[in-house]
């Protein structure tokens, strides 16, 4: 009986102990190591970002010598210009939303009820620091 397909041809390799080894080949190997420092770098965070501690910027700082009253007053203008930079950034949002669909569109309205949620907060504060104003 005749073959459709010849035989493969023989080679004069050296036999591996393991033949089925996804590493008999050296660039199989390498493919895997390559694969594996990857992977590492993506999905294993290093020790020295995970071990440093937090250090604040120090590029702003509360004089420590502040009387209370000057730090309240400062505070509650804070909350102001707070308040109308949580509603532009509600506006934005929503803005741009409307040019978005999906669930694109979807994220964008939670960040912006998020948002609206932080300027009910803080108007609630200045109403508590100030509420004549």
């Amino acid at each position: 009986m005749k073959k459709p397909t010849p035989n493969p041809p023989e080679t004069d390799a050296i036999p591996d102990a393991n033949s089925t080894s996804p590493y008999a080949s050296v660039d199989t190997r390498k493919l895997h190591e390559a694969a594996d420092r990857a992977l590492d770098f993506y999905l294993k965070p290093s020790a020295a970002i995970m071990s440093a501690p937090y250090i604040p910027n120090q590029m702003f700082l509360v004089n420590p010598k502040a009387d209370t009253e000057s730090l309240l007053a400062n505070a509650s203008e804070s909350l102001a210009n707070a308040s109308e930079s949580l509603a532009s950034a509600t506006v934005m949002l929503g803005d741009f939303a409307a040019l978005l669909g999906g669930t694109h569109r979807k994220t964008l309205l939670g960040i912006a009820q998020v948002v609206m949620l932080g300027e009910l907060a803080v108007n609630r504060a200045l109403d508590n620091v100030d509420p004549a104003a």
